[in-house]
């Protein structure tokens, strides 16, 4: 099992959750929350996010690979559901639909700072690398069931399968049933996870400070914990206790 909250992650505790997961197999989901990344940092699109009610677990600039945690794991997200981008959960489009983020023993979603019409693994993935370990550590099978996401373009007629859905791994929120997302867009899964780009490896599990306090100020990235975005192929894992 890994840690609930990611170790080189900046925390912002959110206002609200999704609830206490169903159970199932595991999954991540990729949206985009159509926000230039040149602009806006992780941290204030996180803290919009969380003002309209539709906070993903994490939200990750790929350009400046700032990280922000706003869910722990064990708890399900609030960003599925509605349509793309930072709108208000309480939109029609929301309504019952938000019940699918609470499908899934684990349903990890990052929400990425970025377009669907310019799919974000085009260009730098600051620290994907860190992102794709954590979602290991909870089994998150690298595999993903319904292929690769559509084009932004097309993805409003995109199928929406509860039969591959219910394998678990990784899907785009355009994927997910009950979701009326169109993002990522068509992004290129073998960059997100293929073993080839990204190695599996061990990702130790620290107990200390394994969950930050509510008034605790957003810790910084790298503050006392294991930088991984910087380990090699290959490289040994060593615990200094």
């Amino acid at each position: 099992m890994g840690d609930a909250w990611m170790q080189d992650a900046g925390h912002l505790w959110a206002s609200a959750d999704g609830g206490e997961p169903r159970g199932g197999i595991p999954r991540a989901v990729w949206l985009t929350l159509e926000t230039d990344p040149r602009l806006v940092s992780a941290r204030s699109a996180a803290q919009h996010a969380d003002h309209l009610g539709r906070a993903p677990h994490i939200v990750w600039n790929p350009l400046s690979g700032e990280i922000v945690q706003l869910i722990p794991a064990l708890r399900a997200g609030r960003a599925l559901g509605g349509p793309d981008g930072l709108a208000p959960a309480h939109t029609p489009a929301w309504g019952e639909s938000a019940a699918i983020n609470r499908e899934g023993r684990r349903c990890v979603q990052i929400g990425v700072v970025s377009f669907g019409r310019e799919p974000f693994t085009a260009g730098p993935m600051a620290d994907l690398e860190i992102i794709v370990w954590w979602l290991d550590s909870w089994h998150i099978p690298r595999s993903w069931p319904a292929g690769p996401p559509l084009p932004f373009s097309r993805a409003h007629a995109a199928p929406r399968s509860r039969r591959l859905w219910a394998r678990g791994g990784h899907f785009g929120a355009s994927q997910v049933p009950d979701c009326r997302a169109t993002g990522p867009g068509a992004v290129d899964i073998e960059r997100l996870t293929n073993s080839a780009t990204i190695p599996a490896i061990e990702v130790l599990r620290r107990t200390r400070d394994a969950v930050p306090s509510r008034r605790e100020k957003p810790t910084a990235r790298g503050g006392g914990s294991i930088q991984l975005g910087r380990i090699q192929k290959g490289a040994q894992l060593t615990s200094t206790g």
